[in-house]
C-alpha cells in the first residue's frame, strides 16, 4: 500500500485592526499599498490644487496671494506631501509596468524593484524639499 505524503498547508487568517501594526509585510507589498495611498492623496488634494491653480490665474493679486500662502511652512509641508505622492505614484506605476512587461519577476527582483522605487521617490522628494525650504 502506497502512502501519500501531504504537507500541512499554511493557514492564512484575516487579521484584526489591532494586529496591523505587528503584521510583517514584504517590502514589495508595502510599495504596492503606498502606491494606492499615494493615488488617494493625489485624489483628495485635487480640489486644493485646482483652487490654487484657478486663483493664481485669475489676476495678479490672486497670484500674489497664492505665492504668499505657499510661503508658509504648513502649506509647504502640504505641497511636499503632494509631491511625494506624485513621485511615488509615478515610480511605483513604472515598477508595475516593468513587472507586467517582464512577467517572470522573481522574489528577489521584486524586492530590488521595491527598493529602487523607494530610493528614487524619496531622493526626488528630498531634492524637492531642499528646493522648497532652502531655495528661492
Amino acid at each position: 500500500m502506497q502512502t501519500v505524503h501531504t504537507r500541512k498547508r499554511p493557514e492564512y487568517r484575516n487579521i484584526g485592526i489591532t494586529q496591523i501594526a505587528r503584521y510583517r509585510l514584504p517590502l514589495a507589498g508595502l510599495v504596492s499599498i503606498l502606491h494606492r495611498a499615494s493615488g488617494a492623496v493625489m485624489f483628495l488634494l485635487l480640489p486644493f490644487v485646482l483652487w490654487l491653480f484657478d486663483t493664481s490665474l485669475r489676476s495678479r493679486d490672486g497670484y500674489a496671494h497664492i505665492a504668499q500662502i505657499l510661503g508658509w511652512w504648513p502649506y509647504k509641508l502640504l505641497v511636499l506631501g503632494l509631491f511625494w505622492a506624485i513621485a511615488h505614484h509615478l515610480v511605483a506605476g513604472v515598477r508595475h509596468l516593468v513587472m507586467d512587461i517582464f512577467q517572470a519577476v522573481s522574489k528577489e527582483q521584486g524586492r530590488m524593484l521595491a527598493l529602487t522605487t523607494f530610493a528614487v521617490s524619496l531622493l526626488a522628494t528630498a531634492a524637492f524639499a531642499a528646493h522648497l525650504f532652502l531655495g528661492a
